[in-house]
C-alpha cells in the first residue's frame, strides 16, 4: 500500500468523496470508494442527502467497520479506534435537503475532494427522460476525477471479500482532450490497488499513422498495447470494452463539446450510460479552454 496515490506528476489523491442514497444498489460504489481509500490511506467522506433527518439516516449509512471485518482487514467486533490504524479516516455527513445534486455540489464547493466515486443508473430511451440524472451533473459541475460504478453491471471490487479483479483496462485516446491524464490516472489507480498483471489497451478510433503521441510508463503494473479501429467512436469504445472484457474504462474528458453535446451528453457521459464496467473520467486541467475531441 502507498500513502495516497498520484493523479499526475503534481497532485496526489488524498480525499475521496462518495455520495450514497442508502440503497442496496449503491453498495457496489461504496465498496470501490472504501477499497481505494484503504489502498491509498486516504480520507473518505460518505455523504447522504435527502428529506430525512440526519439522526434518522445515520444508522443506515454503509457500515465501514462491518465491511472491513468481512474483508478480513479488521478482527470481528473491532472498535471504532481500529479504523485509523489502517491509515483510513472516515467522515459521514447527512444533509437533509430535497435536491441531492445542489446540496452535494454545495458541500463539495466548501470541502473539495480529489476523487468522486458515484453509482450511476443506466436508463435507456424514454426512460432516461423520466428520471432526473444525478451522477453526471455532479461529476460535470465538480470538475474532479470521477469513478462511475454502474448499478446494473459489475465492478472490480468483490463485495464479499474486497478482492480486486482488475485484469483489463481500456483507455480510449484522441488528440483532444490530452490523453495523458487518462494514462496517468489509469496507471495510478491500478498501482494503488496492487495489481501487477493487468493489461491496458490504448484505443484510437482512426488510422495508426495519425494516432496521438503519448508517454507510456517504462515500468509499472500495467502492460500497454495499442489497438486501432474505424467507425463511430462511442460504438467502437463499447465494442472494444466487451471484446477485451474490460474491468475499467479510463477516459480524459473536457466536458461538453458544443450545443448538440449539451443535449446528448459528452462522449464520456454516453459511455458511462452504456458501459458494463466502471468508467474513470479524468478531467484535463483548464479543459474549459480546449475545443474539440471526444471528452
Amino acid at each position: 500500500m502507498t500513502d495516497s496515490f498520484v493523479l499526475n506528476t503534481t497532485r496526489r489523491i488524498q480525499r475521496i468523496f462518495h455520495p450514497s442514497d442508502l440503497s442496496k444498489s449503491s453498495n457496489l460504489a461504496f465498496d470501490h470508494a472504501l477499497k481505494l481509500a484503504i489502498a491509498g490511506k486516504c480520507e473518505l467522506t460518505i455523504l447522504h442527502t435527502g428529506t430525512v433527518e440526519a439522526d434518522e439516516a445515520w444508522s443506515d449509512f454503509p457500515r465501514v467497520r462491518r465491511t472491513l471485518e468481512r474483508w478480513k482487514l479488521l478482527a470481528p467486533e473491532s472498535p471504532k479506534e481500529a479504523i485509523p490504524k489502517l491509515g483510513l479516516h472516515v467522515q459521514k455527513v447527512a444533509l437533509p435537503y430535497s435536491d441531492p445534486v445542489a446540496s452535494i455540489l454545495h458541500f463539495l464547493s466548501r470541502h473539495p475532494h480529489d476523487l468522486i466515486v458515484l453509482a450511476t443508473h443506466q436508463y435507456q430511451g424514454i426512460e432516461r427522460w423520466t428520471h432526473k440524472p444525478i451522477a453526471e451533473p455532479i461529476a460535470r459541475a465538480a470538475g474532479e476525477m470521477t469513478l462511475f460504478i454502474p448499478r446494473e453491471g459489475e465492478g472490480f471490487v468483490a463485495h464479499g471479500s474486497g478482492e480486486v479483479r482488475l485484469d483489463s483496462v481500456l483507455v480510449p485516446v484522441d488528440h483532444v482532450p490530452d490523453p495523458q491524464v487518462a494514462i496517468d490516472g489509469a496507471t495510478a489507480l491500478v498501482e494503488s490497488l496492487g495489481c501487477r498483471e493487468a493489461v491496458a489497451t490504448l484505443l484510437y478510433v482512426g488510422g495508426r499513422a495519425i494516432s496521438p503521441e503519448v508517454r507510456i510508463p517504462d515500468k509499472g503494473a500495467l502492460k500497454w498495447e495499442w489497438t486501432y479501429r474505424d467507425g463511430n467512436v462511442e460504438e467502437q469504445i463499447l465494442q472494444a470494452a466487451e471484446e477485451h472484457n474490460a474491468s475499467l474504462i479510463v477516459m480524459a474528458t473536457q466536458g461538453h463539446d458544443g450545443f448538440l453535446d449539451a443535449l446528448r451528453g459528452s462522449t464520456t457521459e454516453r459511455i458511462v450510460r452504456h458501459a458494463k464496467c466502471p468508467v474513470l473520467a479524468a478531467p484535463v486541467p483548464h479543459a474549459k479552454d480546449a475545443t474539440g475531441g471526444t471528452g
